[in-house]
């Protein structure tokens, strides 16, 4: 379970029988479910966000959200470069991940049969990921639309005969919606890792934090990016992951994302403070355990 520092201003969030948690997009969309997987049991409120962008707002503000949840990379799709540089700018900082497997499902109203469908509707990443099982059904238009599960929820608002949705199966039972088939995804190793979000001010290190997330740049010169993966590799840093960004206002310079796990008695801080005199701009966004995996 996720641990959080309590304050005399956060008094009022622990009075509360479940914590808030942004998403981006509608309740029983696939974010929500990682909220629980990251909560791990413990009551929740979901507050909608229809844009990442409102998403972090809303947690900076803390007038309605306690934490964010976000999604950062998909094993399809890669990295989503604009979460990268939201989570750069903001007060925010990660305190857990967990990484959950997308299996995307046709749903309609109780009724429905799929030959009768002329539209399914859901986000345009969910459609693309189901591509492959619409070309037998020729006669089917695939609409994109905001969000999946708010797809299953506009088709039972509006009692939407012939359209179907592709969400989660959270969504189809949140919103009566029949499965008309399970798991119509092409890959079958669709993953989304997910990053638990909470103001710098509120966060606290999570017990047995092994993983680090942080951003810099470096020197525009040969050599100075594997200076620091060396110094990284010297401190037995396993590297998980690294991605370049440009820097808005430098052209051909790049901000860089990087997450390591400790794999040895060495601490993070070690490896953070040997690295810093030959980077720019450093910036921790956060420190915590690695997460899990669900199916």
């Amino acid at each position: 379970m996720i641990q959080t520092e309590t304050t005399d201003k956060d008094l009022h969030v622990d009075q509360r029988l479940a914590l808030r948690v942004c998403i981006q997009g509608g309740a029983g969309a696939f974010h929500e479910i990682a909220a629980r997987h990251c909560f791990n049991g413990q009551p929740i409120e979901i507050v909608p966000a229809l844009t990442f962008r409102e998403l972090i707002q809303k947690v900076e503000q803390q007038e309605e959200a306690d934490f964010g949840i976000m999604a950062i990379e998909n094993t399809i799709a890669g990295s989503i470069l604009f979460n990268y540089r939201l989570i750069h700018e903001s007060s925010l900082r990660i305190i857990g991940e967990v990484y959950l497997r997308i299996q995307q499902n046709l749903m309609a109203l109780p009724g429905e049969r799929i030959e009768n469908l002329n539209e399914v509707h859901s986000h345009p990443v969910a459609i693309e990921q189901c591509r492959e099982y619409f070309r037998k059904y020729p006669q089917i238009r695939l609409i994109e639309t905001e969000d999946t599960a708010l797809s299953a929820k506009n088709i039972l608002d509006h009692q939407l005969c012939g359209v179907g949705a592709i969400a989660s199966e959270l969504a189809a039972e949140m919103y009566a919606m029949n499965i008309l088939e399970r798991s119509i995804e092409t890959n079958k190793q669709n993953y989304t890792r997910f990053l638990l979000l909470q103001p710098i001010g509120r966060s606290k290190l999570p017990p047995q934090s092994d993983k680090v997330s942080l951003c810099f740049a470096v020197d525009h010169t040969i050599g100075s990016l594997h200076k620091v993966l060396a110094v990284l590799a010297a401190y037995h840093a396993n590297l998980t992951k690294i991605e370049s960004a440009p820097i808005i206002g430098k052209p051909w310079e790049y901000l860089f994302f990087l997450d390591f796990v400790m794999d040895s008695d060495l601490t993070y801080q070690q490896a953070i403070d040997a690295i810093r005199p030959i980077t720019h701009d450093l910036k921790i966004l956060g420190i915590y355990k690695q997460g899990k995996h669900f199916d």
